[in-house]
């Protein structure tokens, strides 16, 4: 089941590792890999991007963070192959996401000039920029015919486990979930509450939001930290938060509840 029907498939910005991804899951289709060891693979080339940030070989740091991307595609791709969706691996790479994105921020923090108050509000704005990405993709996931619905748009109690997985794992990881992504998700829920009732988003403007994707931010630090700006990124992450109230906007007033776009 692929996560979006044809007509509402457009060009996601921070997927550019799809093809990597496609390519290592069928590679790994016949062998005893599943999704999950394919999810703490990406953990592993996150934490060694962290262990080069530390080390101060920003180049390396920059390819481990780009790695973790494309590894992050896999997983899912090998779910589809395999035919073995889960709530047990979405719920456990959202949340190998989010610490993984708090790691990167903390080691650029301790090897520049960053004030870890400073770090702090980075964080909570990129996690805000990914959440509204979310929002609004799920959202599409859920209305676009065919399509992967493993995620929901709102997610108010533990999902029932599906074949091969134990419900005792799934509800302890949607604890966890809940616990870190709770609030970014009820923030961006107040501020477009009625999202959810579009019947669809505009090709082009997922194209926008996608610029908050969580392969285009990793995109952007490894390319910073490559270049040598690492003094830079605390400000730019905060300062690129501007776009959340823009796109929200974009939303509200162009694009209502009652109108078909394509």
């Amino acid at each position: 089941m692929a996560k979006l029907a044809s007509q509402d498939r457009f060009l996601d910005l921070s997927d550019y590792g799809r093809s990597f991804g496609k390519m290592v899951a069928n590679q790994l289709k016949n062998t005893r890999w599943t999704p999950i060891h394919v999810t703490l693979l990406f953990g592993v080339s996150g934490l060694l991007g962290v262990y080069c940030i530390l080390e101060n070989h920003q180049y390396w740091a920059g390819f481990f963070i780009i790695l973790k991307s494309g590894i992050d595609a896999a997983d899912g791709e090998l779910a589809r192959i395999k035919k073995t969706p889960s709530y047990s691996g979405r719920y456990l790479d959202s949340i190998f996401d989010i610490f993984l994105n708090f790691f990167f921020l903390t080691a650029i923090c301790y090897v520049s000039e960053a004030t870890f108050g400073l770090t702090l509000i980075a964080f909570f704005c990129i996690q805000l920029q990914g959440t509204l990405y979310n929002y609004y993709y799920v959202i599409l996931r859920n209305k676009s015919v065919g399509a992967d619905t493993t995620s929901k748009i709102f997610e108010y109690k533990a999902p029932r486990a599906l074949a091969g997985e134990s419900q005792k794992t799934v509800t302890i990881l949607f604890q966890i979930y809940t616990i870190v992504y709770g609030g970014f998700d009820k923030i961006i829920h107040r501020l477009d509450p009625d999202a959810y009732k579009v019947k669809t988003f505009p090709n082009w403007f997922m194209t926008f939001v996608s610029l908050y994707g969580l392969g285009f931010q990793l995109l952007l630090i490894a390319a910073m930290l490559a270049f040598g700006w690492i003094a830079y990124i605390m400000p730019f992450l905060i300062g690129y938060s501007v776009f959340i109230f823009a796109l929200i906007a974009i939303r509200k007033y162009f694009f209502g509840t009652k109108t078909h776009y394509r």
